[in-house]
């Protein structure tokens, strides 16, 4: 098996036992790239300041080459969210997360494609060019991190960052077979990331497998004094989590989420995996969410809002894009912000600030955006009343698998809906991941959903490894 292919676990051991180097994992990775992006499109940009590996041998732990989504700072290199209003900026800063991985030595192989601003359930959003999903290049490979996810499944990284703010890791990482962690809100900082909606999004993780999630969660995870929504707690090492036992664990089957719209397939391959648990010891019970109906409407009234005030500041006066227009219309300065957002920001784009915006003006923030948190907490408080009784929930990721490029591009609704089974997660704040529990028909990925209680990360990987470890998806190889 060449070196791309092989997970970041069982790369480090290679590294320790000295039977490889970093500069030939980077090399065979970013030989693949060059192979095969042309038909993925999974990176916007790729690292043009190849690593000193002569240094890196010696001061690195985790010389792993990672990709990072287009939305996360990393000084002096371009990064648009894959908008054309930040053509052209560069940070002056890094990330949080960014500085972390330097810490360890991670080389960046490149910036992977998005929906612009993470607004997006498909990757065809971005102002560069759509993704498309190994397994069938016909198809979607989900979003909003669809390219990070693509870039994973077709071994062109070995790992990857994504950012979460209603399923923009979970569903990608469903649709293109690897495992996608949103951890719990504040348990990664968000310092540096460019924010869509700030009290929903996260940054996670996009692997091969369960036990490279648990590595690179240990390198990201923590307080942070730059981020005041960071959880000032302790972080375990979640390896110590990666142990093969389900018995006597209680996992809840939430109905609302086995109802009509959810595919015959991805249901079936769901209820195997529910039945290999049951074999390893784990018991299940039916459960209720009762608010989760609500869940959509109380999304993207919440989600607009937020990004209707954080996409303000980007007007084209202190960076990015700046559009002057050929006559002046109202005044110079207005003008120039008008003509700058409408060439700078896309149809989705401009759908969600005005969606936002409405919800925010006079006579309208009571109806809406009020009763939309309002719906948020009842949410939250389902989940609280679950987990008395559960120590886990299981839901399909997606309601469906990967739908053809262009199939939901004019459907705002049929979109929205793709996020119809992680947005509550992040709405009440909770961890989830997804991990791959079969295939369809058609040969496309399905993905299972462990949602755990807040900052219970562990139950959550020991769940998922000891199912991993009892059937072989994850080992299944894209032919490309």
């Amino acid at each position: 098996m060449k070196l791309n292919e092989l997970t970041a676990h069982e790369l480090l051991d290679l590294l320790q036992d000295k039977k490889t180097t970093a500069e030939e994992v980077y090399h065979c990775v970013l030989k693949r790239i060059q192979e095969i992006d042309p038909k993925i499109k999974a990176y916007v940009r790729l690292n043009s300041n190849h690593p000193d590996f002569t240094s890196l041998s010696k001061s690195s732990r985790i010389p792993i080459p990672i990709g990072i989504k287009d939305n996360m700072c990393i000084k002096n290199t371009e990064i648009t969210c894959c908008s054309r209003i930040l053509k052209g900026f560069k940070p002056p800063y890094n990330a949080t997360v960014i500085e972390k991985l330097k810490n360890v030595g991670a080389p960046f192989l490149g910036i992977t494609n998005m929906d612009e601003f993470a607004f997006g359930s498909s990757t065809e959003n971005s102002c560069y060019f759509p993704t498309h999903n190994p397994w069938d290049l016909d198809r979607v490979p989900g979003g909003s991190s669809g390219g990070s996810a693509a870039a994973v499944a077709a071994h062109e990284a070995i790992w990857a960052l994504g950012s979460d703010t209603g399923g923009s890791i979970r569903q990608p990482a469903a649709l293109c077979g690897i495992v996608g962690i949103k951890p719990t809100y504040g348990r990664v900082s968000r310092y540096g990331l460019i924010a869509f909606a700030s009290s929903l999004d996260q940054i996670g993780t996009l692997t091969k497998d369960v036990t490279d999630a648990a590595i690179l969660l240990n390198l990201i995870a923590g307080h942070d004094e730059y981020d005041s929504t960071s959880a000032n707690l302790p972080v375990p090492d979640y390896t110590l989590s990666l142990i093969k036992d389900v018995k006597g664990f209680k996992i809840g089957l939430p109905k609302e989420y086995f109802i009509e719209g959810l595919d015959k397939e991805v249901n079936a391959a769901i209820m195997e995996a529910i039945g290999v648990l049951k074999k390893l010891g784990a018991s299940f019970i039916e459960v209720s969410l009762p608010h989760t109906e609500y869940a959509v409407a109380a999304y993207y009234i919440i989600a607009t809002v937020e990004a209707s005030s954080n996409l303000a500041r980007f007007d084209g006066v202190q960076y990015g894009l700046r559009e002057q227009p050929q006559q002046v219309r109202k005044s110079p300065l207005i003008d120039m912000y008008e003509e700058t957002r409408d060439t700078g920001f896309g149809n989705e784009a401009k759908r969600r600030i005005m969606l936002g915006t409405y919800s925010l003006s006079a006579g309208y923030y009571d109806a809406y955006y009020i009763r939309g948190q309002k719906v948020r907490t009842l949410i939250k408080n389902d989940f609280e009343e679950v987990f008395k009784t559960c120590d886990a929930v299981i839901t399909p990721t997606s309601p469906t698998t990967a739908f053809k490029i262009g199939e939901r591009i004019h459907d705002p609704l049929a979109m929205y809906l793709s996020d119809i089974y992680t947005i509550s997660v992040n709405l009440s704040g909770v961890p989830a991941i997804s991990i791959p529990c079969g295939f369809s028909k058609e040969g496309l990925p399905i993905g299972l959903q462990i949602i755990a209680k807040p900052f219970a990360e562990e139950m959550m990987f020991r769940i998922t490894y000891t199912y991993e470890q009892s059937t072989n998806w994850h080992r299944r190889k894209i032919q490309l």
